[in-house]
Protein backbone atom coordinates (compact mmCIF):
# COMPACT_ATOMS: atom_id res chain seq x y z
CA UNK A 1 0.00 0.00 0.00
CA UNK A 2 1.34 3.40 -1.23
CA UNK A 3 1.66 6.24 1.64
CA UNK A 4 -0.52 8.78 -0.01
CA UNK A 5 2.93 11.64 1.74
CA UNK A 6 5.50 10.01 0.18
CA UNK A 7 6.00 10.00 -3.52
CA UNK A 8 6.12 6.90 -6.12
CA UNK A 9 9.16 5.25 -5.93
CA UNK A 10 11.40 4.25 -9.01
CA UNK A 11 14.33 1.56 -8.71
CA UNK A 12 16.63 1.03 -11.70
CA UNK A 13 16.97 -2.31 -12.58
CA UNK A 14 17.64 -4.75 -15.46
CA UNK A 15 15.95 -6.59 -17.39
CA UNK A 16 13.93 -9.55 -16.19
CA UNK A 17 14.37 -12.82 -18.11
CA UNK A 18 11.61 -12.59 -19.41
CA UNK A 19 11.71 -9.11 -21.09
CA UNK A 20 15.27 -10.20 -22.83
CA UNK A 21 15.03 -10.72 -26.35
CA UNK A 22 17.59 -12.81 -28.45
CA UNK A 23 18.89 -11.07 -31.16
CA UNK A 24 18.63 -7.91 -29.93
CA UNK A 25 21.17 -5.37 -29.89
CA UNK A 26 21.67 -3.63 -26.84
CA UNK A 27 24.20 -0.35 -26.91
CA UNK A 28 25.30 0.13 -23.55
CA UNK A 29 26.13 3.99 -22.35
CA UNK A 30 28.16 5.51 -21.05
CA UNK A 31 31.66 5.03 -22.53
CA UNK A 32 34.63 4.79 -20.24
CA UNK A 33 37.82 6.75 -20.92
CA UNK A 34 40.34 4.47 -19.54
CA UNK A 35 43.01 6.12 -17.61
CA UNK A 36 47.03 5.35 -16.60
CA UNK A 37 45.35 5.82 -12.91
CA UNK A 38 42.86 2.79 -13.82
CA UNK A 39 45.55 0.71 -15.03
CA UNK A 40 47.88 1.18 -12.73
CA UNK A 41 45.62 0.66 -9.67
CA UNK A 42 43.78 -2.54 -11.04
CA UNK A 43 47.49 -3.81 -12.12
CA UNK A 44 48.70 -3.66 -8.65
CA UNK A 45 45.30 -4.52 -6.69
CA UNK A 46 45.31 -7.65 -8.73
CA UNK A 47 49.49 -8.43 -7.93
CA UNK A 48 50.01 -8.64 -12.49
CA UNK A 49 53.65 -7.02 -12.43
CA UNK A 50 53.36 -7.53 -16.45
CA UNK A 51 55.22 -4.45 -17.06
CA UNK A 52 53.51 -3.55 -20.46
CA UNK A 53 50.99 -2.06 -18.11
CA UNK A 54 53.38 -0.47 -15.15
CA UNK A 55 56.45 0.43 -16.95
CA UNK A 56 56.42 2.78 -19.93
CA UNK A 57 60.19 2.97 -20.32
CA UNK A 58 59.99 -1.24 -20.80
CA UNK A 59 56.65 -0.42 -22.87
CA UNK A 60 57.64 1.76 -25.16
CA UNK A 61 60.78 -0.64 -26.42
CA UNK A 62 57.93 -3.18 -26.91
CA UNK A 63 55.77 -4.37 -29.94
CA UNK A 64 52.75 -1.74 -29.53
CA UNK A 65 55.62 0.73 -28.08
CA UNK A 66 53.43 1.95 -25.22
CA UNK A 67 51.66 0.94 -22.12
CA UNK A 68 48.56 -0.80 -23.11
CA UNK A 69 45.29 -1.52 -20.83
CA UNK A 70 45.42 -4.41 -18.24
CA UNK A 71 43.42 -6.77 -20.45
CA UNK A 72 41.22 -8.37 -16.99
CA UNK A 73 40.37 -4.36 -16.31
CA UNK A 74 38.86 -4.17 -19.93
CA UNK A 75 36.81 -7.41 -19.54
CA UNK A 76 35.82 -6.41 -16.39
CA UNK A 77 34.99 -2.78 -17.31
CA UNK A 78 33.19 -3.83 -20.69
CA UNK A 79 30.86 -6.77 -18.47
CA UNK A 80 29.98 -3.68 -15.91
CA UNK A 81 28.78 -1.25 -18.55
CA UNK A 82 26.04 -3.76 -19.15
CA UNK A 83 24.61 -4.29 -15.93
CA UNK A 84 22.38 -0.73 -15.26
CA UNK A 85 20.60 -2.24 -18.17
CA UNK A 86 20.76 -5.71 -18.66
CA UNK A 87 21.45 -7.78 -14.21
CA UNK A 88 21.21 -4.92 -12.10
CA UNK A 89 18.63 -6.23 -9.92
CA UNK A 90 17.70 -9.23 -11.93
CA UNK A 91 20.54 -11.34 -11.74
CA UNK A 92 21.04 -14.40 -9.56
CA UNK A 93 24.24 -15.16 -10.50
CA UNK A 94 27.02 -15.36 -13.16
CA UNK A 95 27.44 -18.74 -14.54
CA UNK A 96 30.81 -18.77 -16.83
CA UNK A 97 32.60 -16.46 -18.98
CA UNK A 98 33.66 -17.82 -22.21
CA UNK A 99 35.02 -17.33 -25.91
CA UNK A 100 37.26 -14.15 -24.16
CA UNK A 101 39.42 -12.44 -26.69
CA UNK A 102 41.24 -8.83 -27.31
CA UNK A 103 41.63 -8.96 -30.58
CA UNK A 104 43.49 -5.16 -30.40
CA UNK A 105 45.16 -3.05 -27.51
CA UNK A 106 43.01 -0.38 -25.59
CA UNK A 107 45.27 2.31 -24.23
CA UNK A 108 45.42 4.58 -21.59
CA UNK A 109 43.31 7.72 -22.61
CA UNK A 110 41.19 5.45 -25.42
CA UNK A 111 37.41 4.54 -24.50
CA UNK A 112 35.12 1.99 -24.39
CA UNK A 113 31.85 1.34 -25.37
CA UNK A 114 30.09 -1.92 -25.44
CA UNK A 115 27.39 -3.66 -26.82
CA UNK A 116 25.20 -6.51 -25.62
CA UNK A 117 23.80 -9.34 -27.96
CA UNK A 118 21.67 -11.98 -26.76
CA UNK A 119 22.24 -14.91 -28.17
CA UNK A 120 20.20 -17.72 -25.98
CA UNK A 121 17.64 -18.16 -23.27
CA UNK A 122 16.82 -20.93 -22.06
CA UNK A 123 14.42 -22.00 -18.51
CA UNK A 124 17.09 -23.06 -15.93
CA UNK A 125 17.14 -27.04 -15.66
CA UNK A 126 18.02 -26.70 -11.94
CA UNK A 127 16.27 -23.46 -10.58
CA UNK A 128 12.22 -23.63 -11.88
CA UNK A 129 11.69 -20.46 -12.21
CA UNK A 130 14.84 -18.53 -13.24
CA UNK A 131 16.32 -18.38 -16.82
CA UNK A 132 19.67 -18.88 -17.95
CA UNK A 133 20.63 -15.62 -20.71
CA UNK A 134 23.80 -16.01 -22.71
CA UNK A 135 24.92 -12.69 -23.53
CA UNK A 136 27.73 -11.95 -26.29
CA UNK A 137 29.51 -8.20 -25.14
CA UNK A 138 31.79 -6.51 -27.91
CA UNK A 139 33.67 -3.75 -26.33
CA UNK A 140 35.06 -1.06 -28.98
CA UNK A 141 37.51 2.25 -28.91
CA UNK A 142 36.33 5.40 -29.81
CA UNK A 143 37.37 4.36 -33.47
CA UNK A 144 35.23 1.23 -33.62
CA UNK A 145 37.94 -0.78 -33.40
CA UNK A 146 37.10 -4.38 -31.67
CA UNK A 147 38.98 -4.67 -28.52
CA UNK A 148 37.14 -6.97 -26.41
CA UNK A 149 35.13 -9.46 -27.10
CA UNK A 150 33.32 -11.71 -24.41
CA UNK A 151 30.29 -14.67 -24.06
CA UNK A 152 28.81 -14.75 -20.54
CA UNK A 153 26.42 -16.97 -19.02
CA UNK A 154 24.52 -15.85 -15.96
CA UNK A 155 21.20 -17.01 -14.01
CA UNK A 156 18.12 -14.78 -14.42
CA UNK A 157 15.21 -13.76 -12.06
CA UNK A 158 12.05 -13.64 -14.03
CA UNK A 159 9.80 -11.40 -13.34
CA UNK A 160 7.23 -13.25 -11.04
CA UNK A 161 10.45 -15.42 -9.50
CA UNK A 162 12.01 -12.14 -8.20
CA UNK A 163 8.45 -11.07 -6.75
CA UNK A 164 8.52 -14.65 -4.93
CA UNK A 165 11.68 -14.16 -3.49
CA UNK A 166 11.25 -10.69 -2.10
CA UNK A 167 7.59 -11.93 -0.81
CA UNK A 168 10.10 -14.91 1.03
CA UNK A 169 8.48 -17.38 -0.60
CA UNK A 170 11.04 -18.73 -3.44
CA UNK A 171 12.80 -21.44 -1.38
CA UNK A 172 15.67 -21.72 1.13
CA UNK A 173 17.65 -24.20 -0.28
CA UNK A 174 21.88 -23.78 -1.06
CA UNK A 175 22.46 -21.43 -3.92
CA UNK A 176 25.50 -22.89 -4.83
Amino acid sequence: MMNEDQPRRIEQRGLYFDELETDTLYVHSPGRTMTEADNVLFTTMTMNTQALHLDAAFSATQPFGRRVMNSMFTLATMVGQSVSQLTQGTLVGQLGLSDIRFPHPLYPGDTLYTQTTVIDLRPSSSRPGLGVATFAHIGRNQDGITVAEATRVCLMFTQEAHLAHQRGHFGTDDWT
